[in-house]
């Protein structure tokens, strides 16, 4: 049912349906545990012989019922909440990934799974080749190996605001046998659903947008369910031999679609744990059930700001893909026809200790570490999120020294730029 229903009407609807007498809204289970009859009943569970619930670790109605709500968002087959974005896009990588392998990335991503990718997975032997999006395709297919198991990407890259060309990595990708793996987390479903231009797996941190409020921390990995494991099996032994842990089984012969999804609750979840609590996912749930409202709301104030700051001659450059003047405009116009997401990246003429006199000039829009929620909010990346990376790292991430990166909120767009404006007049 859910599939056929538009975003909008899933943002409410999707993932909790209640019988007859039950809760309109969506229950909080606050159990870690669940209670059965006889052993039997209990030793199936274990063995993935049946579904069922008995330790919140694994799974939990609360958070299953949010994660099928991402899942019916996505086009996906199935999906995991997870207790932060970085644990989505570390359990994405290492439910495929293990110690000798190597997978490729774009180098314009978020700061910290950067560091990530490139420091502490190193440290568990997994590498990463970090390359430039707008590469080549013969460029990126170089940095491929034999022991390459996947490509991962932004839609909309964290802070730079550069949009991902979906197509040309899944193909790819697909080229040399591995999925595509894209975090999504700046559009959200509501504005580009990468699975329809070709995305294996897609991740999100929904401390975002889908949040909205910034209530609470958590992480999505949702899959597509149409990658071929079994047609590339030597490269996922994961997947496709036996698991000797669940004696003996294999997932893509036992759980077909749902192998992926399968394994990283089973195996991953059930030893790393890195779950959200159930209230933190029903919290989850009410930033959903208003996503396509405020997504659109958020863009429409953030097209404004961008188009007075292109035109405000202390500002150096502006990034934002709704201005026909940007260098992802087309991409846009392709991926994101209904707008991309809230946050704009800007420089102004100057230095470092500019964008600070500005920001910190700034008196409804606040300085904090977080984006995309409903008030506007401002962070220096290279101070801050960034702040490990040397000026040459920060260039090779897509980051400029100078950049601003302005999260614009759902307030009234005349007071944003209100105060965006006598910050501006600070500037000496």
């Amino acid at each position: 049912m859910t599939q056929k229903m538009k975003p909008a009407t899933l943002c409410v609807q999707a993932g909790w349906t209640p019988k007859n007498g039950e809760s309109r809204v969506l229950p909080i289970i606050q159990s870690t545990t669940f209670k059965y009859d006889n052993t039997e009943e209990m030793a199936d569970l274990f063995d993935l012989k049946k579904e069922g619930y008995f330790y919140t670790r694994l799974q939990n109605p609360t958070n299953d019922a949010v994660a099928a709500k991402i899942a019916a968002l996505e086009g996906g087959v199935g999906a995991m909440l997870t207790s932060s974005g970085q644990a989505a896009n570390f359990y994405a990588i290492f439910n495929i990934c293990q110690a000798g392998d190597h997978f490729v990335t774009s180098n314009e991503i978020y700061g910290g799974t950067y560091n990530l990718f490139g420091v502490t997975l190193k440290k568990l032997g997994i590498e990463c080749t970090f390359i430039s999006q707008e590469a080549s395709e013969e460029e990126i297919d170089a940095a491929f190996r034999p022991n390459t198991k996947a490509l991962f990407g932004e839609t909309i890259s964290n802070p730079g605001g550069q949009i991902l060309d979906i197509e040309k990595f899944a193909r790819i990708a697909h080229k040399h046998g591995v999925p595509l793996i894209i975090d999504n987390t700046f559009p959200t479903p509501i504005n580009c659903r990468p699975f329809e231009w070709g995305a294996d797996i897609v991740t999100h941190s929904t401390t975002k947008y889908m949040d909205g409020h910034a209530t609470q921390v958590g992480g999505c990995v949702v899959d597509s369910g149409n990658f071929d494991w079994d047609a590339h099996a030597d490269k996922f032994p994961g997947l496709c031999t036996p698991d000797e842990s669940y004696h003996g089984l294999t997932y893509t012969k036992k759980f077909g679609k749902m192998a992926y999804m399968t394994k990283l609750v089973a195996q991953l979840m059930r030893d790393l744990g890195s779950i959200p609590s159930p209230h933190n996912a029903f919290l989850l749930n009410l930033g959903l059930e208003t996503l396509h409202l405020r997504m659109q709301r958020h863009c429409e104030n953030a097209q404004r700001v961008a188009e007075f700051l292109e035109k405000d001659d202390r500002v150096a450059w502006v990034h934002y893909s709704g201005l026909p003047s940007d260098k992802n405009y087309s991409l846009a116009k392709k991926y994101l026809p209904n707008g991309s997401c809230g946050v704009i990246a800007f420089g102004l003429k100057g230095d470092r200790q500019t964008a600070i006199q500005f920001m910190d000039a700034l008196k409804m829009i606040a300085i904090v570490t977080h984006v995309a929620d409903a008030r506007t909010c401002v962070l220096h990346p290279a101070s801050h999120t960034h702040r490990q990376l040397s000026d040459e790292q920060l260039r090779e991430a897509g980051v400029a020294p100078d950049l601003i990166r302005l999260s614009v909120g759902i307030e009234d767009c005349e007071d944003i730029l209100a105060d965006i404006r006598q910050a501006l007049n600070t500037i000496k």
